[in-house]
């Protein structure tokens, strides 16, 4: 049995959602225009998963099997409410960009997957820090290739100018086309870097 610290580490490494298990891949394509985008998608996603990470944990014995499935998007659904009126209540140009992509976080296969596979199975406190890892592990990876796309596709960074005036930005970066291209790259890196690492 892993260790509770191994439980959030796995989110981040081993098992990261976006570039180990290839997962979320339409808000990760979508709205990583821009680091402060992936950020905010990501901590969306976040606090969806930890919610509902607990909720599915504590109430598992409760659920039959045969009805399983729609109380969990039940669950899912209720934290999505949730997370979109706080958006749309405090960070409205957030809520805004993200349009879609919230609600949908519904059926994102990431919560579903992990209400499925983990907290159906393992009590609160872990599938709290599975949930964390995560949403931690996503957050981070959306944001990094955020990052990425805004600083050659703006010359800024969460929307401050880094590159100067005599910048020429790399327009295709900001286009659909440079989600898959920043994408692939990343992928191809992490691959990479974690067969060096012994992290299979």
């Amino acid at each position: 049995m892993s260790t509770l610290g191994q439980e959030f580490t796995k989110g981040l490494f081993k098992e990261n959602p976006t570039f180990r298990l290839i997962l979320g891949m339409c808000p990760t394509l979508a709205i990583t225009t821009s680091a402060f985008f992936g950020f905010g998608m990501g901590i969306s996603v976040l606090a969806v998963l930890l919610g509902s990470n607990i909720v599915i944990s504590a109430v598992r014995n409760l659920i039959p099997d045969k009805v399983r499935m729609p109380a969990y998007i039940l669950i899912i659904a209720a934290f999505v409410s949730m997370t979109d009126m706080l958006l749309n209540a405090f960070v409205p140009e957030l809520h805004k960009a993200l349009g879609i992509f919230i609600p949908l976080i519904v059926v994102n296969c990431i919560i579903m997957g992990r209400a499925e596979a983990f907290a159906r199975k393992n009590n609160v406190i872990r599938s709290i820090l599975d949930a964390l890892g995560m949403g931690v592990g996503v957050t981070m990876s959306l944001t990094l290739v955020g990052i990425i796309r805004e600083i050659f596709g703006a010359g800024s960074i969460f929307g401050y100018n880094i590159m100067g005036t005599a910048f020429e930005p790399m327009g295709v970066l900001a286009s659909p086309p440079g989600a898959f291209i920043t994408l692939g790259i990343l992928l191809g890196f992490f691959n990479y870097a974690f067969k060096r690492l012994g992290i299979e």
